[in-house]
C-alpha cells in the first residue's frame, strides 16, 4: 500500500474525532520546524552550525549553536500559528506565553529542541523531542506552574531522529506511529502504523561508565544482565548505548530492549540525570502507546506530578516485561535493604 503523508494521516485522525483541528495545525507546524532543523543538521559544517555556541542553558551546559538554532526555529515557528497559548524549552529558563500581537490557542508545547547536540560535531544520530498538552480553562497567559501536568495529561507527544533518514515518530493516544521525510517532496509519509515493542527483550542500553555511582538495586540489576546465561536471568544480554536518547529510544521502538538513565550519586541532589517534562514523559507516552512501559523505578513515569519545569527523574523504558523487572530490583531493595 503507498505510504499516505503525515497531513493525510491528521486529517483521518480529526475525522475520526481522535484530534481537533487546532491539535493537527499544531503537530503540522512542528513537523515542518523539525524539516528546517533536518536541513541545517545535513548541512554540518558546510552550514557553519557545528560546535559551541559560547552560552549556557538552565541546566549549566554548554550550548552547541545547533542547540540555539533549532530552539530558535522551534520558537518562531510556533509563535504564530494561533494554536497554542505558550511554550516552554528546555533551552529557556521559563516558559513563555504566545505574544500579544499573535493569536492563541488552548495548548502548551513542550520541546527539548535538539537532544544529544554532544553528538552533533561526530556525525552521530541527535533529535527533537515534543509534548503537547492542555492548556487549564480561564488561563490566557500561562506561567510556569500551568505546564506542570502529569504526563497522563499529554495529549501528543513526538520525536524527531535526524539520522541516514529523517523520522517522526508520532502518537496521539492512539498507538505510535513512525513517518518518513521523503526529500525530494519534502514530506513526511506514514511508514510504519501501530508499532508495537516486544514485551522481552536481550538488549539494554545504559553507561556504564557511571556504574560506580549507582544506587545498590540498579548495580545488582545490571549485574545480573551481565552474569547472562549462567546468571540467574538464564539468557545473555547485549548492551548499546548511543549517548543520545533520541537514538537509543529509536533502537528500542525499532527492535525493543531497555533504557536506563537511573539515579545515581552524581545527579542524586537533582532528581535524576534527565529532564521529565522534555524527555522523559514524551518518552512514556510514546512507549506506553507502542505496547512498552516507562518507571523511575519506583513509579510509573506518566503519574510522577512535575514540582518544576525542569524537574529530573530516573528513567527505565522499553520492552515491558524488562522494565517490570528493573523496577522489582528497586521494589526489593526498597522493602528488604
Amino acid at each position: 500500500m503507498k505510504p499516505i503523508s503525515l497531513t493525510r494521516y491528521l486529517i483521518q485522525e480529526q475525522h475520526a474525532g481522535r484530534i481537533n483541528a487546532d491539535l493537527r495545525l499544531l503537530i503540522e507546524v512542528v513537523a515542518r520546524a523539525c524539516k528546517s532543523i533536518s536541513i541545517a543538521i545535513g548541512k554540518g559544517a558546510l552550514g557553519g552550525v557545528l560546535g559551541d555556541a559560547g552560552t549556557g542553558n538552565i541546566q549549566g551546559e554548554a550550548q552547541k549553536k545547533l542547540d540555539v538554532l533549532s530552539n530558535d526555529i522551534l520558537l518562531e515557528a510556533n509563535a504564530w500559528g494561533g494554536h497554542l497559548a505558550g511554550l516552554a524549552s528546555e533551552e529557556m529558563d521559563h516558559s513563555q506565553p504566545i505574544p500579544d500581537a499573535f493569536q492563541r490557542g488552548n495548548y502548551l508545547l513542550l520541546f527539548d529542541p535538539l537532544d544529544g547536540s554532544s553528538n552533533i560535531d561526530v556525525n552521530i544520530s541527535v533529535g527533537t523531542i515534543f509534548s503537547v498538552l492542555r492548556c487549564p480553562d480561564g488561563v490566557t497567559a500561562p506561567g510556569d506552574e500551568h505546564f506542570l501536568q502529569p504526563g497522563t495529561a499529554q495529549v501528543c507527544a513526538g520525536y524527531t531522529t535526524y539520522g541516514p533518514s529523517t523520522q517522526l515518530v508520532l502518537t496521539v493516544g492512539h498507538g505510535t506511529h513512525v513517518f518518513t521525510m521523503d526529500r525530494e517532496v519534502g514530506s513526511f509519509m506514514l511508514t510504519q502504523r501501530d508499532v508495537q515493542i516486544p514485551a522481552d527483550t536481550r538488549e539494554f542500553a545504559v553507561n556504564m561508565s557511571n556504574q560506580r555511582f549507582w544506587e545498590t538495586p540498579m548495580q545488582r540489576y545490571v549485574g545480573d544482565l551481565l552474569a547472562g546465561r549462567e546468571g540467574p536471568r538464564g539468557k545473555d544480554f547485549n548492551m548499546r548505548w548511543v549517548a543520545s536518547m533520541v537514538a537509543d529510544v529509536h533502537r528500542i521502538i525499532t527492535r525493543g530492549g531497555i533504557f536506563s538513565y537511573p539515579l545515581d550519586a552524581k545527579c542524586r541532589d537533582k532528581g535524576g540525570k534527565l529532564r521529565l517534562m522534555y524527555e522523559a514523559n514524551p518518552m512514556a507516552f510514546i512507549i506506553e502507546q507502542a505496547g512498552g512501559a516507562a518507571s523511575t523505578g519506583r513509579q510509573r513515569m506518566l503519574e510522577v506530578q512535575p514540582s518544576g519545569l525542569h524537574q529530573r527523574v530516573p528513567v527505565f523504558l522499553g520492552s515491558r516485561n524488562e522494565v517490570a523487572e528493573a523496577v522489582r530490583y528497586h521494589q526489593q531493595f526498597d522493602s528488604n535493604g
